[in-house]
């Protein structure tokens, strides 16, 4: 692999940092602070928008890597950047969707007089410092570090709200997150540096970092260890260790945009297949036979997830376990160890990102202009707020996979890698079926509600109207970035076929 080194992506994850500190020396001045915000947003995506050209494989790009290491701590130890077509999958995503989070969230926090926006801002900043250090690490010790410090930095966004719900709530979040982190992560990365001697990744995902006859002699461990980075990077969302999630759902709106979306959750899957195919490797997981049960195991998730999502009222608790249903295609794909499979599940890192950041948005404008939380209070809302629910209509059939919203490559993808797989095929695809019409039952609802549904008796809806336009315009984009990239997700696809070779 062609690589060359260049301090870009230290400058990418710096800007963040920065932009953090400067929030908060300007908080005494709003407009101040939020163009800080903005301009570290616009700035961070113009430098990984820069690696486009280098990373990317030809056509667009030189196919190279990008390189920098900070300091070598043991051999084969380092904290070292890397950026490659998996980083970009990842970072151009999040790095593009913060810009959009930013203006939004200066509407939905003054619309709702929040208190602590100093704070509120900065945390968010230093998330995004957390998350594209995690997309440029180049070892697993890289990769352990930023992915603990966006569990920290989400912390007080969590508990935002500073009342007891918001407490326990964030009680919950960092007690999963780090004793998942520190309990099965930690001890898993120590050993596989005793038996390799690096936690370096590999430029290919088939021969991982386990030296040839490990399955021979120590096949039981390393089982063992792949079973705890599984389920001890617990932000990708995986029963049982899922409960933080929908709990987190006593932050204010944006925050849940950016944990459902952005940062936290895609932090969580992207740490987990990183693992999966650069630690473990495609050979590995073939010789061991770890991608079939991997995915039963997390389509149990897939499946309960989405039954639980069916019984709830309030859009974000629906939402949330939405979330916890959709991350798990994305290790199911990878499980599935099949070219398509693997690809469906990457490119739905982007496809879900887009489309449940909508979601998110929508339920904040509905919440600013109307103070409603639950789907049985939203009957006729649509014709009231015909974008934003027009928004969620779209986002809603991305996650169910319907044509031409971006939705439909990941379940397309998926269903061929189904087909690839030699066994076992037909109870994969039976879990892709049943979980797309349980994605019609808990999503179809809500827009039917909203634009044909009977107001309510004597209620009055004349003064409702749009949320503010720092919120709609926001919604809209990411609404119509979803159909532009189910129609053409050639340039996401770019980097996944790079990954898959």
């Amino acid at each position: 692999m062609d690589t060359i080194v260049s301090v870009k992506p230290l400058l990418a994850i710096l800007t963040a940092l920065a932009g953090s500190v400067l929030v908060m020396l300007s908080g005494r001045k709003p407009n101040v602070r939020e163009s800080w915000s903005f301009v570290a947003a616009v700035t961070m995506f113009a430098i990984i928008a820069s690696m486009i050209t280098t990373v990317a494989p030809a056509p667009l790009g030189q196919g190279r890597t990008i390189v920098y290491q900070l300091f070598s701590i043991l051999p084969g130890l380092s904290i070292t950047l890397r950026v490659d077509a998996f980083s970009m999958i990842f970072a151009v995503v999040a790095s593009f969707l913060w810009m959009l989070a930013v203006f939004y969230s200066a509407g939905y926090m003054r619309g709702l007089h929040e208190h602590a926006q100093t704070r509120f801002n900065a945390c968010f900043a230093l998330a995004l410092f957390g998350a594209i250090g995690v997309a440029f690490s180049d070892n697993l010790f890289t990769l352990y570090l930023f992915y603990e410090i966006v569990s920290i930095c989400t912390y007080p966004l969590v508990a935002h709200h500073q009342d007891e719900e918001g407490y326990e709530g964030a009680k919950k979040y960092i007690v999963y997150l780090t004793t998942t982190a520190k309990g099965l992560v930690l001890p898993a990365m120590i050993l596989i540096y005793v038996l390799t001697g690096t936690l370096d990744f590999p430029h290919n995902i088939q021969s991982g970092i386990f030296p040839a006859g490990t399955v021979d002699s120590h096949g039981v461990l390393v089982t063992v260890l792949y079973i705890f980075c599984i389920l001890g990077f617990a932000k990708n969302g995986i029963m049982p260790f899922h409960n933080w999630l929908p709990g987190a759902m006593v932050a204010p709106t944006p925050v849940s945009a950016l944990l459902h979306a952005v940062a936290v959750v895609k932090v969580g899957v992207f740490c987990t297949t990183r693992v999966m195919l650069y630690v473990f490797g495609t050979d590995l997981m073939n010789a061991l036979n770890l991608g079939i049960p991997t995915a039963y195991f997390v389509s149990f998730t897939i499946l309960a997830a989405s039954i639980i999502a069916l019984s709830k009222d309030n859009l974000k608790a629906r939402l949330a376990y939405s979330t916890v249903s959709q991350l798990s295609y994305i290790v199911l794909g990878v499980a599935l160890l099949t070219t398509s499979g693997i690809q469906g599940g990457l490119i739905h890192i982007a496809n879900h990102a887009f489309s449940k950041i909508t979601l998110f948005f929508c339920a904040g404008a509905i919440y600013v202009a109307t103070h409603k939380k639950c789907i049985s209070e939203m009957s006729g809302l649509g014709r009231t707020m015909p974008f934003t629910f027009g928004a969620f209509a779209i986002a809603s059939l991305s996650m169910i996979g319907a044509p031409p919203v971006a939705g439909f490559v990941t379940k397309w993808k998926l269903l061929v890698g189904t087909m690839e797989m030699e066994t076992h095929y037909i109870g994969i695809l039976l879990v892709l079926l049943a979980s797309t019409l349980l994605n019609v039952g808990y999503f179809a609802p809500v827009t039917y509600k909203a634009f044909f549904g009977k107001r309510p008796a004597g209620e009055a809806y004349e003064g409702i109207k749009e949320a503010p336009l720092t919120m709609v315009v926001p919604i809209m984009i990411a609404a119509i970035i979803s159909v532009i990239i189910g129609i053409y997700p050639d340039f996401i696809m770019n980097f996944v076929k790079a990954v898959t070779g």
